[in-house]
């Protein structure tokens, strides 16, 4: 029976563990597989295959029973779930069911999840923005949390690296608070936009520029694309279904494939992992431990090193529940900052407007992406009395002139009056929330899932700094729409709760100092350094732009340095 046991464990030994397949997950699969490791991946939830379990990427409008929209008794099962956009009937199937895994409000805190091979990846906006020295350095400029241990030109090759890979749509902007990148040509502005886009270059001399998002979608595909098994975008802007053609980057599309071709992975879904394993006598984690979500049976896989990618809360749950007399508060959690310093990106502050001009135009088709302000406040000095700034995305479309119901000479005369109606204008802050030591998630005592797993708290909330700043973009904003000629200009605030726009980030954060920080510069843990977290979790600070480019470079970057550590025997 030993040797039965011995052979056991050397079927579950491994060279790398990954945890989680969203947008991070997917990319240390790839790294690490790709230089010969052989790797096991783990997803607690099912498994998705590109372009087989896509069940609505091709159905049409009326072939929905409630024509895209969640019943009442759905919105009523999921008052969380429902609350976010992706929750209609084309992808809900994506989004996690509140019941299915229940957790502590202390504070109102609004956690979408995807429990899928995929995760996230699949419902992500797909909007992609380098982060620049103005971001690495706003914690250590300003006096508010910790330096981060890593500027841009550690993270640069990094971000060129992904960005060939995934396929990124844009402009090459010139704009030292948002630098350029590998671009596969840009979308369009409308003429509105464009108009916008002119009228702030005018009144601001530059210091307010406006452009086309940035975004992961394929306008012109390379070699590494057909390589991949992806197309170009289609611009049927049906994402959040799961693309067909792999024209927008998911981890179904890409890297999971991708790693997969080196037959050197090993993909167990349907497992959750209950904790890591930290052995006391050889001073490193040696494994994971993982509940089979189905027949609730634990099992133990062991490997040389572990990547922690559960996406941010949830790999803060993972630490906090690996637990040892070593780390009695959780693994490398010497400091006790793990679970604290959690951030967010607050989306609240709405403007819209109105425009009489351009009666000659209109648009037609599709865009994946629309305009974007970068953060323009505080970048290179204090000049308000809030820290930090906020991005903005904005779009606009013509009124009126609606074909719907028309039908010959009707439909004809329609078509050939693009003078009626104005036009619209809508835009929408990103604000970064400062990380702060009150804002942090928590093991509940008592209370477990179905597991056996503690159940987490949550106490995250809005403070001061968000409410002047959501007060400045409305002025700002207004302002800007009134230079531009726009009319009826109104503002209005969501309301909506932390967490409610899927941009978690912090609990386990990096650091120069292992006094006030998890992880060093290279997203190890200072004190079981066989373990790396590259996900939102890592997250000194959350900056204004979109975070999943950043996530991905920074998981590149440190599966190759986890791979040569471990070629030099130091891991």
């Amino acid at each position: 029976m030993s040797f039965l046991n011995i052979d056991s464990a050397k079927a579950r030994t491994f060279d790398a563990i990954v945890i989680g397949t969203g947008i991070s997950g997917g990319w240390a699969a790839k790294e690490l597989t790709e230089k010969g490791l052989r790797t096991l991946v783990l997803e607690r939830g099912r498994d998705v295959k590109h372009n087989v379990d896509y069940p609505t990427t091709n159905m049409m409008p009326w072939e929905f029973e409630h024509l895209g929209q969640p019943t009442l008794a759905q919105r009523q099962e999921n008052p969380i779930a429902s609350k976010h956009y992706i929750f209609r009937e084309d992808a809900m199937h994506f989004v996690m069911k509140d019941k299915v895994h229940p957790y502590v409000q202390d504070k109102p805190f609004d956690w979408m999840r995807g429990y899928q091979v995929g995760g996230r990846s699949l419902l992500w906006a797909r909007q992609t923005q380098r982060w620049s020295d103005y971001d690495f350095e706003g914690p250590a400029r300003d006096g508010f949390a910790i330096d981060w241990p890593i500027r841009y030109a550690d993270l640069a090759p990094w971000y060129s690296y992904v960005e060939k890979f995934a396929g990124i749509a844009g402009n090459k902007d010139g704009l030292p608070q948002l630098p350029d990148g590998e671009f596969l040509p840009a979308h369009e502005m409308n003429c509105l936009e464009k108009h916008f886009s002119e009228q702030m270059a005018k009144h601001y001399k530059g210091t307010r520029p406006v452009i086309v998002g940035r975004c992961a979608h394929i306008t012109e595909p390379q070699q590494i694309h057909y390589d991949q098994g992806r197309a170009k975008c289609q611009h049927r802007v049906m994402c959040q279904r799961g693309c067909p053609f792999g024209g927008y980057f998911s981890t179904n599309s890409s890297t999971l494939p991708w790693a997969m071709k080196t037959g050197k992975m090993t993909l167990m879904p349907q497992s959750v992992v209950h904790s890591i394993i930290y052995d006391e006598k050889k001073q490193r984690a040696v494994g994971v431990r993982v509940v089979d979500t189905n027949t609730k049976e634990m099992m133990e896989y062991y490997a040389k090193v572990i990547f922690l990618n559960a996406s941010a809360i949830n790999s803060n749950l993972v630490l906090l529940n690996s637990t040892s007399n070593r780390f009695p508060r959780g693994l490398g959690n010497d400091s006790g900052v793990l679970g604290k310093y959690i951030g967010f990106h607050n989306y609240r502050g709405r403007v819209s407007a109105e425009y009489d001009g351009f009666h000659d135009s209109t648009t037609d088709g599709r865009r994946p992406t629309g305009g974007y302000v970068p953060r323009f406040r505080n970048v290179f000095k204090q000049e308000t009395d809030f820290l930090r700034g906020y991005a903005t995305s904005f779009g606009s479309s013509k009124n009126g002139n609606s074909n719907a119901g028309l039908l010959g000479e009707d439909l004809k005369q329609n078509l050939l009056a693009p003078e009626r109606g104005g036009w619209n204008i809508g835009a929408q802050m990103m604000g970064e929330t400062l990380t702060k030591e009150s804002n942090f998630i928590q093991l509940h005592p008592t209370l477990k899932d179905d597991w056996d797993i503690p159940l987490l708290r949550m106490s995250v909330d809005f403070d001061d700094n968000d409410r002047k700043m959501v007060q400045d973009f409305y002025e700002q904003f207004t302002e800007m729409f009134t230079k531009a000629g726009f009319t009826n200009i109104k503002t209005s605030d969501t309301m909506r709760n932390p967490g409610s726009e899927n941009h978690e980030m912090g609990g386990a954060r990096m650091g120069y100092d292992p006094k006030t920080s998890l992880l060093n510069k290279w997203n190890q843990l200072h004190a079981v350094p066989n373990v790396l977290v590259t996900d939102g979790a890592c997250m000194v600070s959350t900056a204004t732009q979109n975070p999943s480019l950043t996530y991905m470079a920074i998981t590149a970057r440190a599966a190759d340095h986890a791979v040569q550590e471990m070629r030099k025997g130091n891991l």
